[in-house]
């Protein structure tokens, strides 16, 4: 029955079913696994009543790609993509950034990242120029900072998992991982370090260079963030899985136009200096001022027995223009930075000689000196840390650190 002729129509449509059915097969292959199908989530960022990020994200296989819009102070317009190792490290990144309050030639930025044979190569580029480095990784897990993009720091967590699901010899609890920077106030830093500590039961701590305490993840087992909290860091912000992608354009929209009516949204822990003279001498403290927000403060958002940045952001600057006694221990006239180690019972005032680093750079090795504070619980309750040098006469006077329910004190006798 094969030797018969074949009408050169009946030939077109033996081609064209045998065409439909290779397509079908094509899409049968696909739908069993040959192509990894596509997630398409989102996650919104709040911080008490306000809306600081919305993400859109779909992730293919090892490929993820993010439409995102922040307003961390300034609004900022994102499109990322990124590739992943097998072990969830970065291996590609492409980020175009749109940031509206930007001078003319620096609205629009674009950030590559490459990373290979242990070393991070980035690029940044926008109508200035571009700018390139390269940073080594020691062979850690590499991963993406910014502060408010938490589809990024869904990779911490996922890393980290997969890590732990990898070891064959003993339970992974923490997994340390290097952090390149990519917001232009940041990109001046060599990488950071982060380290996800896995608690049990889906949940998740994570620490990292720029945050200021602990944050708080549950994850499910596909290693999907399905929450993350910030209530022990000094970013008090609340983070939900959003099962389908947000409308991250129309967010934007109405991000861009709030910030062109009323300006950027304020720190969350702004910048204050405090000036005062004892006698002749004079006085400054420069410091970031974090809200208590409701949080439990010592033993928690600040750890016992670590040694503390003293406010929030950038080290706490202290200079003073003639030599004291700082509680007894002798401090030249010069600047410092001041950080303190709480205890449950009492704290210590560390003076240290390096000045102009971030509030995560502490280095013992520059220290002046440790002495005690005087403690004390606060009568009312400070919402914003507090640093004051109160005056007593044209010889003393005393250093005051106040938040929450704690009050630290020393005294000030100028020499």
């Amino acid at each position: 029955m094969y030797n018969q002729a074949v009408h050169p129509g009946n030939f077109y449509t033996a081609h064209r079913s045998l065409c439909c059915f290779i397509f079908s097969v094509a899409i049968l292959l696909v739908s069993c696994g040959h192509t990894p199908s596509s997630e398409n989530y989102g996650f919104v960022t709040t911080l008490g009543h306000d809306t600081i990020s919305v993400e859109a994200v779909t992730r293919q296989g090892n490929t993820e790609t993010i439409d995102a819009v922040d307003r961390f102070p300034r609004v900022r317009v994102r499109h990322t993509v990124v590739e992943l190792e097998d072990n969830g490290s970065i291996k590609h990144l492409e980020m175009d950034i749109h940031t509206p309050s930007e001078p003319a030639g620096q609205r629009d930025r674009k950030v590559v990242a490459d990373v290979s044979n242990n070393t991070v190569h980035l690029s940044k580029t926008d109508n200035t120029g571009t700018v390139k480095r390269d940073f080594a990784t020691g062979g850690s897990i590499v991963v993406a900072h910014v502060p408010q993009m938490y589809s990024l720091y869904e990779l911490y967590f996922a890393a980290a998992l997969k890590q732990a699901a990898a070891s064959k010899t003993a339970a992974v609890s923490t997994v340390p991982m290097r952090q390149f920077y990519i917001d232009r106030e940041f990109d001046n830093f060599p990488l950071g370090r982060a380290s996800v500590q896995l608690v049990g039961n889906g949940k998740a701590d994570v620490t990292h260079d720029w945050l200021s305490g602990t944050g708080e993840a549950s994850m499910d087992s596909n290693y999907h963030m399905l929450y993350y909290s910030g209530a022990r860091t000094t970013y008090k912000v609340e983070v939900i899985r959003l099962s389908s992608p947000p409308a991250v354009k129309s967010v934007g929209k109405e991000f861009e136009a709030l910030e062109s009516k009323t300006g950027a949204v304020k720190e969350l822990s702004v910048r204050d200096t405090v000036r005062a003279a004892i006698g002749n001498a004079q006085f400054t403290v420069d410091y970031g001022r974090p809200l208590m927000r409701g949080r439990t403060l010592l033993g928690d958002v600040i750890p016992y027995d670590r040694v503390w940045r003293t406010g929030a952001n950038a080290a706490t600057q202290f200079t003073t223009s003639a030599p004291i006694k700082l509680a007894g221990m002798q401090v030249p006239a010069g600047a410092y930075t001041l950080w303190t180690i709480p205890h449950a019972a009492g704290a210590d005032l560390v003076v240290n000689k390096q000045t102009g680093q971030w509030g995560t750079e502490y280095k013992g090795s520059f220290n002046l000196g440790t002495v005690k504070f005087a403690t004390q619980e606060a009568t009312t309750p400070v919402e914003a840390f507090t640093i004051s040098i109160v005056p007593g006469d044209a010889k003393h006077g005393t250093l005051v650190m106040e938040w929450g329910q704690f009050k630290w004190t020393a005294p000030i006798e100028v020499q």
